[in-house]
């Protein structure tokens, strides 16, 4: 009988695939602007800093979901919490299809970024519920490379298919996708496998021992008053917002301007970049917990970022495959910010270990929130009034200050994570 036996492991992870179906749509959602940039300054008449802050609509709404999204599934259940993000996402992609102004624009990548955010959590907490204590840390990682298959998608792939039917068209199809996955997760998905007949792998005693007797402030207040996640929030935002901030808005510019690239050659730089983070993720995290240490690793992975965005800043006219190997090396050091989850939860008390992984996450997206239209606003500034086909065109000593920035905050991380305590993978008391 069913209920006498576990679900087998392909309905498991079938029921699991479905919410990272929504997280692969987040990713692609994150990066797609970066292919569209001379399409979206054009259409909506942009400057660089209109269009960082289009942009950068997702990450506002999507910092903001962080609080509350740990809430929603613990009250809604990772069903409905999934099937309403997908459906709000799929309304969003459509008013960004159709929109006919940059303020429409923004308000679909507005409901794009808030209704994506539930995915991670989400999908988690169906990983939690339908999959054993075993292969979760492996629904993890596979997580990651889910959201990175979206981010390759809108990569070479977009710009052949925004080439050959145009933007809109491609982000209406988007759309009718994403409705059809609320569909499917509404239709196919459980919050627990006791819904279908089967064991589920919690036990009551462990969902009781996770209930907290704090609010969410309350949980915040506390965590924050622990040095490390405090510091471990803020040193995520210069590792994933300077990868953002370069393959997902400002780097195919850059490349087709100052190396000569064609957009879509451009476009799969920008991607080998992303890949390089997604393979370097898993390694650094497997290297962290074979090692025995967080804080080296973590140390390495920053002033190695610093060195290769500073070489790529500073010397101009790299031969090609120089500046495609640093970027792919640049990517894989910036998975060392996978060890700040592990970091963060050993800090603080069991209790609070959920709460100090939802504030690296929310300091994970301030990043791109914060640089995507703080570079544009740089180029705007020191833009010498060159245009091509009513797009503006901005020389080398204009993205030299815009990247200026990133490398400023990764200064800022090195320096904070050299401050952080190393709580040697053990949680402390």
């Amino acid at each position: 009988m069913n209920q006498e036996r576990h679900p087998p492991l392909r309905l498991s992870w079938a029921i699991w695939g479905l919410g990272a179906a929504l997280y692969l749509i987040g990713f692609y959602q994150r990066v797609a602007p970066g292919v569209m940039t001379a399409e979206l300054m054009s259409e909506f008449a942009l400057s660089a800093a209109a269009l960082g802050n289009l942009s950068a609509f997702y990450f506002y709404s999507y910092v903001a979901m962080q609080v509350p999204t740990g809430v929603l599934a613990d009250h809604w259940g990772p069903r409905r919490l999934l099937t309403l993000g997908a459906a709000v996402a799929s309304v969003g992609t459509l008013v960004f299809a159709m929109a006919p102004d940059a303020a429409w624009a923004g308000f679909g990548r507005l409901l794009i970024g808030g209704s994506v955010a539930v995915a991670f959590v989400g999908m988690l907490k169906l990983a939690g519920h339908w999959l054993p204590t075993g292969q979760y840390a492996l629904a993890s990682g596979m997580a990651l490379f889910c959201g990175i298959i979206g981010a390759v998608f809108a990569g070479v792939p977009l710009r052949i298919l925004v080439d050959g039917y145009g933007w809109r068209p491609v982000m209406l199809v988007s759309a009718m996708l994403t409705c059809g996955i609320a569909v499917a997760i509404w239709l196919l998905v459980r919050d627990d496998p006791t819904e279908r007949g089967y064991l589920s792998h919690v036990r009551p005693h462990e969902t009781a021992s996770h209930e907290r007797p704090t609010g969410i402030l309350a949980g915040i207040r506390q965590v924050l008053g622990y040095r490390n996640t405090w510091l471990l929030y803020l040193v995520p935002g210069g590792i994933v917002g300077s990868v953002l901030t370069f393959s997902g808005l400002w780097g195919v510019p850059f490349l087709t301007t100052h190396y000569g690239m064609e957009e879509t050659q451009a476009a799969a730089v920008c991607s080998m970049l992303l890949v390089a983070w997604a393979v370097g993720g898993p390694v650094f995290g497997w290297l962290s917990d074979y090692l025995g240490h967080r804080k080296p690793l973590y140390v390495l992975g920053c002033a190695f970022q610093l060195v290769g965005w500073g070489v790529l800043l500073v010397v101009p006219g790299l031969p090609v495959w120089i500046l495609i190997l640093l970027l792919v090396l640049v990517g894989f050091f910036a998975g060392n910010m996978i060890i700040g989850f592990a970091f963060a939860r050993e800090s603080v008390p069991v209790p609070l270990a959920g709460t100090a992984s939802g504030m690296v996450n929310m300091g994970v997206m301030m990043g791109p929130m914060v640089l995507q239209p703080a570079v544009g606003w740089m180029l705007d500034l020191s833009w010498r009034g060159v245009e091509a086909a009513g797009v503006r065109v901005y020389d080398l000593s204009a993205y030299r200050s815009g990247f200026f920035l990133m490398l400023a905050w990764l200064v800022l991380s090195l320096i904070l994570i050299l401050l952080t305590r190393e709580t040697h993978c053990r949680q402390q008391a």
